[in-house]
């Protein structure tokens, strides 16, 4: 398989998407915040001393997500038409699951920005409780679901 991002003398470069069909796109990735259950229920307790840690992590992957081009080189800005950060906290890990779904209209998807949004919502996870528990640990970060253009639809098994 070739990797699009390079050109034939081997130097990264933006693909052209020029020539694709303009069609629906939407991606589902997902990450884990694995944390001490004491630290977990300052979060479902709500005795966080930052405020409401998933309601800014929510908004920190919104805002990520629409930011993408920025961030990564070679992702082309897209006019993202939804974006949906979930956060669950999940006794069984312990810590909060994440799970963030981009949608656009367009000529290339939007794997980068659902991988952003989750990933930055984690970062934002950490960042509010790190001063209880600094051995947190971000992880699981993937895409569960691709769907739309050439390649059609990709699920996580």
């Amino acid at each position: 398989m070739a990797l699009t991002h390079f050109d034939a003398e081997g130097n990264a470069h933006m693909v052209d998407v020029s020539d694709k069909a303009v069609t629906s796109r939407l991606a589902t990735a997902e990450a884990r915040v694995l944390m001490a259950p004491e630290t977990l229920a300052l979060v479902t307790e709500g005795r966080a001393t930052k405020g409401d840690v998933l309601g800014v992590a929510r908004l920190a992957g919104i805002m990520a997500a629409k930011r993408t081009a920025e961030l990564i080189p070679l992702c082309h800005p897209l006019p993202i038409t939804r974006v949906a950060v979930d956060l669950i906290a999940d006794a069984a890990l312990p810590g909060v699951r994440i799970e963030a779904t981009v949608k656009t209209t367009g000529q290339t998807g939007v794997e980068m920005e659902a991988l952003t949004a989750a990933s930055v919502a984690a970062l934002t996870v950490y960042d509010m409780l790190k001063a209880a528990e600094r051995g947190m640990r971000i992880d699981g970060l993937r895409v569960i679901l691709k769907d739309g253009g050439k390649s059609g639809r990709y699920e996580a098994k």
